[in-house]
């Protein structure tokens, strides 16, 4: 159900900013919510408190958004308090940027090395993606897992590859396991 409430509201969305030429800026205005969002937890608990009248509900909105965002996201804002989905915003939000990536081939990858990559490593990776993939742009997640002893582990989407010395060692531990010893 809660995946049917997101792509329906993250639809609708997009589609107005398709039609209005507004992915771009609504992108960066839903971005922009759901850091709010994420560095005030309670907002949401609150705005979703049954007891709390729904005029007042948007009368929070307003005071929170208004002159931050275009009065569409306030507008969109407002509609989903008023149909009583609020506790779903987040994963509305993030269904609309991940429909927005897809239509304008962005990829998000997270990439995972042993060590801290210089900026020209990092800017060699994603040049590698963007040659090797269908994506335009590269958003890049960098995070360091010294388990991994040396190389590295790209994930985009449903696809990984994984080049970590880690990995290698064990793929060649169990091949060897399979070699049997005779005298």
């Amino acid at each position: 159900m809660a995946k049917l409430i997101s792509k329906t509201y993250g639809d609708a969305l997009f589609e107005v900013a398709a039609e209005e030429d507004k992915l771009e800026s609504h992108l960066e205005e839903v971005e922009a919510v759901l850091d709010v969002l994420k560095e005030n937890e309670e907002y949401i608990k609150i705005i979703g408190y049954p007891r709390i009248p729904v005029e007042e509900k948007k009368a929070m909105i307003e005071s929170a958004f208004k002159d931050k965002v275009s009065d569409d996201m306030v507008g969109f804002l407002t509609v989903i308090v008023e149909k009583g989905r609020f506790s779903k915003i987040e994963e509305i939000l993030n269904y609309f940027v991940e429909r927005v990536h897809e239509a304008e081939k962005i990829g998000t990858a997270e990439i995972k090395s042993a060590v801290e990559l210089s900026e020209a490593q990092k800017k060699a990776v994603e040049d590698k993606l963007l040659t090797t993939t269908q994506y335009k742009k590269i958003i890049a997640k960098y995070s360091v897992d010294e388990s991994l002893i040396g190389g590295m582990v790209i994930r985009i989407g449903d696809r990984s590859v994984d080049s970590s010395v880690k990995t290698k060692l064990e793929t060649m531990a169990r091949e060897l396991s399979k070699v049997r010893l005779s005298n």
